[in-house]
């Protein structure tokens, strides 16, 4: 059985004839929107609304074992063969009880929790599960993720909780850039969550000076339920000068209860936690995948049950993390790392940038050196030049990018994260100036 949303029936009329396992084909819809399509003979289509009409208004509800499977998502950042990731009840609830907490989400029946981030990206970040928990308010934007649509809908419903990935806010910024006249502070938004990709700062200023909204930043996998870490400064951050706080508020956070983190060299060897020494960051904890579904691609943990993310990044004496990239976007220039996060943000600071990429493209001398894709902000006149000169004050030198290309579009994923596997691709060939 294949269920679908009614954007999607144009599509599933495209991919019914392939898909020759599936006999049923369920538009989750009413009877009023029921699309016409024509799919295979031997199938059914049916509709959501009339399974459901003649079903009792009370379900009695089953007891079973706690950790028996409760859902099933499929991560976007997999490698090979497409990887399943089976959630039990346990780990759902106790995933839920943890985004309750004030060093958390710290949802609660007060909150209007609008969720940009579609449910299939783990979960929607398992708010749905934590927002019925508390009582929550939910709204749910559907297709319509567009600059105006989000900011009407923030408008309309009072929302005073947002969590989506930065892309999505990106297009809400373009659409306030386009009309001056509003005063993002009358939306009454208190607080907005970004996860799927780095906070660039130049976002999270906006939205504190702007909008007068805590940004909460969150790291999580789909292995990870997904929430791993919380940025939520400490007591001893208050008294902080105001860039130092922000300083600590780019890091992705701190462990929440339950989760256990570590870095380890190449060799396996662990590395101390002292906000400098890089590694490749390993996890632990009630809610952490224990393996991939039927086995795929093998143990994803270490000899002490720990979970090998993938990811790259330093951990401080407080245990604040800090990504510096994905083991596979890492750009190894003469034997030393870069960070594409550290430069994509510092980029996107550029008054004239809308979104930036980076990706390592082949040298003759020093193995690979940063290129460097820009979207230009609309209205903004912006050439490589500016580029290189805003960032020579702001990164390493030799991290400096050796070219920079300009882009109308960058490639995403479905749940907005960059697509550098295709931007690897495209630009494969790519030769930089000298070479």
């Amino acid at each position: 059985m294949l269920c679908f949303d009614t954007s999607f029936a144009p599509l599933v009329q495209k991919l019914a004839p392939q898909l020759q396992t599936v006999k049923h084909y369920l538009c989750m819809c009413t009877r009023a929107t029921m699309p016409q399509i024509e799919i295979p003979p031997g199938t059914q289509l049916h509709c959501w609304d009339d399974l459901i009409g003649n079903q009792p208004d009370v379900f009695a509800w089953p007891e079973f074992d706690e950790r028996s499977a409760s859902s099933l998502c499929y991560t976007s950042g997999t490698t090979g063969n497409p990887k399943g990731v089976l959630y039990s009840h346990r780990s759902t609830l106790l995933h839920s009880l943890m985004e309750l907490a004030p060093d958390s989400f710290g949802l609660s029946s007060r909150e209007t929790v609008m969720l940009i981030v579609p449910m299939f990206h783990a979960n929607a970040w398992g708010t749905p599960y934590a927002a019925a928990m508390a009582g929550c308010r939910l709204v749910l934007p559907g297709p319509h993720l567009d600059g105006q649509s989000v900011y009407t809908l923030m408008r309309d419903e009072k929302v005073t909780f947002s969590q989506g990935v930065p892309t999505v806010w990106l297009m809400l910024f373009q659409y306030l850039d386009a009309h001056p006249e509003i005063d993002p502070r009358q939306l009454g938004i208190r607080r907005i969550g970004i996860g799927g990709a780095a906070v660039p700062r130049a976002m999270l200023e906006r939205f504190e000076r702007q909008f007068g909204a805590e940004v909460v930043q969150g790291w999580g996998m789909t292995e990870t339920s997904p929430i791993g870490v919380i940025s939520q400064l400490l007591p001893k951050h208050d008294a902080l000068p105001e860039e130092e706080r922000l300083k600590i508020k780019l890091k992705q956070g701190r462990g929440v209860w339950g989760v256990d983190l570590k870095l380890v060299d190449d060799a396996g060897q662990v590395q101390p936690w002292d906000g400098e020494s890089r590694g490749h960051l390993r996890v632990r904890g009630p809610w952490i995948a224990s393996g991939y579904f039927k086995g795929e691609g093998g143990s994803p943990i270490d000899e002490e049950g720990y979970f090998c993310t993938g990811d790259v990044a330093t951990l401080d004496a407080d245990g604040f993390l800090q990504l510096v990239d994905r083991a596979k976007d890492v750009i190894k220039s003469g034997g030393e790392w870069i960070s594409s996060i550290d430069v994509e943000n510092a980029a996107m600071g550029h008054p004239g940038v809308a979104e930036a990429a980076i990706i390592g493209v082949a040298h003759p001398k020093w193995q690979e050196r940063p290129l460097l894709i820009v979207v230009p902000r609309e209205g903004h006149a912006v050439d490589k030049a500016s580029v290189l000169d805003f960032l020579s004050t702001r990164i390493a030198k030799w991290w400096l990018p050796d070219d920079v290309v300009f882009v109308k579009e960058l490639p995403h994923t479905a749940t907005g994260k960059l697509l550098k596997t295709k931007l690897r691709e495209q630009y494969r060939d790519y030769r930089l100036p000298g070479t």
